[in-house]
């Protein structure tokens, strides 16, 4: 499994869910697997990889909460929760999407 989670310096929201990514990691067994961290830091680079704001996970490449506005940008992102809107995914959530139970 390949994971990645790219952000942008300007956005605080990608320190949030690396952490609860880790938590999830480590949740589904799998504790030691890496994390590619990618900054993105053009507006040139965000178009090119079809970035979405910060944080943006990809597993194997694909975005697990995909955006219906399909623009992208250097902005921050937010996650539907239970709790409302937020600068990142939950952790239950984040268990849920490495379990295939999505």
């Amino acid at each position: 499994m390949d994971i990645e989670l790219l952000y942008f310096a300007g956005c605080p929201n990608w320190h949030l869910a690396h952490e609860r990514l880790r938590e999830a990691l480590t949740a589904t067994g799998r504790p030691g697997l890496e994390v590619g961290l990618r900054a993105v830091e053009t507006e040139e680079e965000a178009r090119d990889l079809r970035f979405p704001g910060s944080p943006t996970i990809r597993i194997d490449g694909h975005d697990p909460f995909p955006s219906a506005a399909r623009t992208y940008g250097l902005t921050c992102r937010v996650y539907e929760t239970p709790d409302g809107l937020a600068g990142a995914p939950t952790t239950e959530r984040l268990v849920q999407v490495l379990t295939g139970e999505s």
